[in-house]
């Protein structure tokens, strides 16, 4: 069986692969389709996340193992596809160079039979341009604050008394 799947850049412009590929296939080997699909050279780190329904971020499977010897990190290269994505279990979290963070939600859209002849990965369509640089990212202290969170507000860390906590709390 092979699976397609569509990686989206999470950008507010449409930029999306369809891609297709056996079901046994490992992450390493998505890893490598998914970075020549979008035109990466594929010398970045990366990670795929498992995601739920809602694109929340869980279990890291990464490409190379850069944790303590004390922690478990699964690798892409030991990871096959139907091991982290089936029909009850369809998304996934891509992020492609620590540096800039290039993040894509994919998707398993459908699991289909292999066709014979043809060759697998296999980029089925292809739609929108990669910008230049990474889009913006917000992250939790930017969502926390918003918009509403001004340096004109007269915060001033030096000032203690006004910062509403107990210094002599432990």
């Amino acid at each position: 069986m092979i699976y397609r799947f569509r990686i989206i850049l999470d950008t507010q412009e449409d930029v999306f692969r369809d891609i297709e590929i056996l079901q046994t296939a490992t992450l390493e080997e998505f890893h490598n389709a998914i970075t020549q699909s979008f035109g990466f050279d594929g010398s970045e780190m990366a990670s795929f996340y498992i995601s739920n329904e809602t694109w929340g971020q869980g279990e890291e499977i990464s490409l190379f193992e850069m944790s303590d010897k004390n922690s478990e990190v699964r690798l892409m290269n030991e990871t096959s596809l139907e091991s982290v994505t089936h029909k009850d279990q369809t998304r996934l979290i891509y992020v492609y160079d620590y540096l800039t963070l290039w993040t894509f939600m994919v998707e398993l859209a459908d699991i289909a039979p292999k066709e014979s002849g043809q060759q697998y990965p296999n980029l089925m369509f292809s739609y929108g341009e990669l910008p230049d640089s990474a889009p913006d990212k917000k992250f939790e202290s930017e969502l926390e604050f918003g918009d509403d969170f001004d340096d004109k507000d007269n915060f001033n860390i030096d000032d203690y008394d006004n910062l509403d906590f107990d210094e002599n709390w432990n």
